[in-house]
């Protein structure tokens, strides 16, 4: 049925003062001419008006009880749902009921940006995972972003689900985050640019994505009471940055505020950040969820904050019981709920929930793995390769050790877990029960064995006592050497070492056989003490769905390592702005606990303000491990003939030629060295090139004048000063391959 509102609308259109006669119809009268066009039905029907339009047509027939029921969900968990689920609620993340009367969908939400998530294996029904986010960065290529996303949403629609909470951007401020590998790394352009690109493939299937979480939740040690510190000017040029551009690339129909405190008040509850920033100075129309347990009072709503989710994760059901007297006693507040409940009906319908709903349907499963294969394979990153790589099929003899190899791969905890269509092929129970490790079954072993015939003599060792491992190796051609660091949403690692010891597994491995390979299953950079000593380091995150066989794809040659870090691997933690992890001293907090009734806590990120990660090194003459943009492949690329244009902004050219014996694909990075006399490193600009041997190319890289400019909080812009400005191009942050210099004209960016 066509709402009352919309009827008027078509009709202002096309009959003038006739508008004015549907409106003094009675209802039954309107519902009759309703049903005598039922051709016409919004739901079926290409949209005539605008997004905002049709909200606003649709808010205005809604009675105050039905808007307060639009802005609260409940927990989709049958064990926590209050009453019966209903028939169209699906066990996930959340579910709002929709509005019969209306023709309003109800929300069905599920986690995450690596797959529809398992819920803590409520759900049975399995889903194809995508490798880690932080692999999807090391692509440095948004078109398998895009590809990558645009599955996972395709199979949500296929479960029925029409809201997809991923699009995660917080800025890798913290390399023992339990979280980064559900984010896209250290650099705001590269971040933004990729978490952009898989809003925008969700989006694209008309699901409601959104993008999380706002703002500078950084560590999951004590996320309900720390307080993020910063400068208005270093959060603009950094973690504001990087959601500003997914926002404008991807334009999410939903952005989810954190758990931790804002320079004060909590994100959910920072009339800064999102009446002022958000809604305010980049006019996001959208509307803004609360993350899982993250409301404080029915004020928030003015403050900002216009959906109440999971409400039985907070202390009271805020909105639900709240809302109905705070409407009745104060005009601001009625007048804020209905600018939240259009803003919610916006992004239905700019995201196409009332035009294409979900349709229940099988998945394809191999085609969807292929995806993810895929993905895995171009997010691998070659660290180290002392001749031993690409691995011969020739090889008669190799062990495999440790990391659970013979099993799977290993995967992140925390609410983005997706078990897989067959389920894991290991799970274990955290100590603390509340968790659980899971591999996804894709081992490595199997696939090692299957590029190399029947006639190799392939031995696994589980690596647990290093001396049995060390003799293993030492009668192998070849050594291969799996280790796992596991991460989960709600705790953080406590150093980067390799946990269980497994570093001392490698170091005796690495001493018995110089032919080593050491293959990292990590959730972000770790500490590699017997580098010196291994042939070879493969960089693997948590690779997915076909992990296994992508990273033996790597292994063997068959795939060509394309992957470059989105995030600097330390040498030790003494680099790091904070080398010990902040933390509350409230003896009754265990890591990762959600209460926010605890000891409060500041962690002051002044420190390194917007130069995060790699910029923190240049700044302090540092010298990393690994760096941000470093990757080698199994070919070489060398660059030539750099050309910048300058004016408003800049603009490079660079040829990129392959000058190894294999077809390959490289990764040149444009940064900013010194902008109009001030020195320090930005991340301007990159290209993807795949080239044949002997094959050149030139590219164009455009620079978005932000990354050029200071943000002003008197002028509330992004200020470009005039005058020279340095850049060169390179193969990582610390390369140095061609230099060039341009003048720029001043300008301010909004």
């Amino acid at each position: 049925m066509i709402p009352t509102g919309q009827v008027c609308l078509r009709a202002r259109l096309r009959i003038g003062a006739a508008c004015g006669l549907l409106g003094r119809l009675g209802r039954v009268r309107i519902a009759l001419l309703v049903a005598m066009t039922a051709a016409h039905a919004v739901s079926s029907a290409p949209p005539r008006f605008s997004p905002d339009a049709r909200a606003a047509a649709t808010e205005a027939q809604m009675t105050d009880a039905e808007r307060i029921r639009l802005l609260h969900s409940s927990y989709a968990r049958p064990d926590r749902f209050p009453g019966p689920m209903p028939a169209d609620a699906i066990p996930s993340a959340s579910y709002t009921p929709g509005n019969d009367r209306l023709g309003i969908p109800s929300l069905r939400e599920t986690d995450a940006s690596l797959g529809v998530a398992w819920v803590n294996g409520i759900r049975k029904d399995g889903a194809t995972a995508l490798p880690s986010s932080l692999s999807l960065a090391s692509t440095w290529d948004a078109a398998i972003a895009y590809r990558g996303s645009a599955m996972i949403a395709k199979e949500s629609r296929a479960k029925g689900f029409n809201v997809l909470l991923a699009g995660g951007v917080n800025l890798a401020r913290e390399p023992r985050n339990g979280r980064n590998f559900e984010y896209v790394g250290e650099d705001p352009l590269l971040a933004g640019v990729l978490a952009g690109a898989t809003i925008r493939a969700i989006q694209d299937s008309h699901m409601i994505s959104t993008i999380k979480h706002f703002a500078l939740n950084a560590q999951e040690t004590g996320r309900n009471v720390v307080g993020s510190n910063i400068s208005d000017a270093a959060a603009h040029d950094s973690d504001l940055l990087a959601f500003r551009i997914a926002i404008d690339i991807g334009h999410p129909g939903a952005v989810m505020c954190a758990y931790n405190r804002y320079n004060g008040p909590n994100a959910c509850q920072s009339d800064y950040l999102l009446n002022r920033v958000l809604k305010g100075e980049w006019r996001y129309p959208g509307f803004v969820m609360s993350d899982w347990g993250a409301v404080r009072s029915v004020e928030d709503l003015k403050a900002g904050l216009d959906r109440q989710s999971g409400e039985q994760s907070d202390d009271k059901l805020f909105f639900a019981e709240g809302l109905p007297q705070a409407i009745a006693s104060d005009p601001a507040m009625h007048a804020r709920t209905r600018d939240a409940v259009r803003r919610m009906l916006r992004s239905m319908y700019a995201s196409g929930l009332f035009d294409d709903p979900p349709r229940i349907m099988p998945i394809d499963t191999t085609a969807d793995e292929a995806i993810a294969r895929e993905a895995a394979a171009a997010g691998i990153v070659l660290l180290k390769n002392a001749g031993a790589l690409p691995l011969l099929k020739s090889a008669r003899s190799v062990a495999v050790i440790g990391g659970y190899a013979n099993l799977g791969v290993m995967s992140g905890g925390g609410s983005s877990q997706v078990q897989p269509q067959s389920g894991p092929s290991l799970s274990i129970p955290s100590a603390d029960g509340r968790r659980t490790i899971m591999l996804h079954p894709s081992a490595p072993l199997t696939a090692i064995k299957t590029k190399l015939g029947p006639d190799a003599r392939v031995r696994f060792d589980d690596g647990y006592y290093p001396a049995r491992a060390a003799e293993i190796a030492r009668g192998a051609d070849v050594a291969i050497v799996f280790a796992t660091q596991w991460m989960t949403e709600g705790m953080d690692a406590p150093d980067l070492s390799l946990p269980s010891g497994q570093d001392a597994t490698i170091a005796a491995v690495v001493a018995a056989n110089p032919h080593t390979i050491v293959v990292l299953e990590t959730g972000g950079p770790v500490l590699m003490p017997w580098l010196d000593n291994a042939a070879g380091v493969v960089q693997a995150w948590y690779p997915g769905a076909r992990g296994g066989e992508a990273i033996a794809d790597i292994l063997f040659g068959d795939a060509e390592p394309s992957g470059r870090l989105p995030i600097t691997f330390p040498a030790s933690l003494s680099q790091l702005p904070r080398p010990t992890l902040d933390d509350t001293r409230d003896p009754n907090r265990e890591m990762g606990s959600q209460s926010h009734k605890l000891a409060k806590f500041d962690v002051d990120y002044d420190i390194e303000g917007s130069d995060v990660g790699y910029r923190w090194y240049a700044r302090q003459g540092a010298k990393p491990l690994f760096p941000f943009g470093f990757g080698l492949g199994y070919t070489h690329f060398v660059y030539s003939d750099l050309k910048l244009a300058g004016g408003a902004t800049a603009m490079a050219s660079v040829t990129v030629t392959n000058v190894g014996s294999r077809r390959g694909k490289d990764v040149p990075q444009l940064y900013v060295t010194e902008r109009a006399g001030t020195p320090g490193l930005r991340l301007v600009g990159w290209g993807n090139v795949a080239l044949d041997p002997g094959a050149s190319r030139r590219i164009t890289i455009s620079v978005d004048p932000k990354l050029l400019a200071d943000w002003s909080s008197a002028d509330r812009a992004w200020k470009v000063r005039a005058g020279e400005y340095r850049f060169r191009v390179g193969h990582s942050a610390e390369d140095a391959a061609l230099v060039a210099a341009v003048s720029i004209s001043a300008r301010s960016e909004r």
